[in-house]
């Protein structure tokens, strides 16, 4: 080796991380975000009907919520990323998931007697019902490809790879959701077992960052 190949910066990330793990992890988020995504509209339906507009206002925020999601998982992910912190988004995504269930009628009342245009009403609706969810899902992808980005030479093949996943559990999501789900479920038994698939992923995720984190010390 020569002193030129000797200085080279290796950009090496966490070792040991298992990748299967995270790639299942990634396809689980990118199903869950299109399952919670397609289920907007039916939601929103009774106070603000299924118009183009409304579901405008759900692409909308979903698409603003994932971009500041890519935005904040960068971030985070320069900062030591670990196991325990991947697991925290999907716990909180979970967390937040619910008030979709529990406090979307709460919600969406007061905003449809205030605004009269559905337009904006619906989209005001989506900012409270689905922004924080979808951004915590977002902060997902990011985060995954630095937690299997071993040296530089490899991250765009990693990058490609999780993003390849993700979209693959967008479009599972999507078909699943919209020609299945829908027909053996009630929308609220759905959210309810997309947040539990979250939460049970980041439990995964919590219990094997513990391990690992025994592996090290020992």
């Amino acid at each position: 080796m020569n002193a030129k190949q000797a200085r080279r910066p290796s950009n090496r990330g966490p070792q040991s991380i298992p990748s299967l793990l995270v790639i299942s992890a990634a396809f689980v988020s990118g199903f869950c975000i299109m399952t919670i995504e397609m289920l907007g509209a039916r939601i929103m339906a009774p106070y603000f009907g299924g118009s183009l507009s409304v579901w405008g206002s759900i692409l909308t925020v979903f698409m603003l919520a994932l971009a500041c999601g890519y935005l904040i998982g960068g971030k985070l992910s320069a900062r030591q990323p670990s196991l325990f912190n991947y697991a925290f988004f999907f716990l909180a995504a979970a967390a937040l998931s619910l008030p979709i269930i529990f406090f979307a009628d709460e919600i969406m009342r007061p905003i449809f007697l205030a605004i009269e245009d559905p337009r904006y009403g619906s989209l005001l609706a989506s900012l409270f019902l689905y922004f924080l969810p979808t951004t915590i899902l977002g902060m997902i992808s990011p985060y995954s490809v630095r937690l299997l980005v071993e040296n530089s030479d490899h991250s765009g093949q990693k990058a490609g790879l999780l993003f390849f996943v993700s979209t693959i559990g967008s479009a599972a999501g999507t078909l699943g959701t919209s020609f299945y789900l829908v027909l053996w479920f009630e929308v609220n038994e759905i959210v309810f077992g997309t947040a539990g698939a979250l939460a049970l992923i980041g439990a995964v995720l919590m219990v094997a960052g513990i391990r690992r984190g025994q592996a090290d010390g020992a």
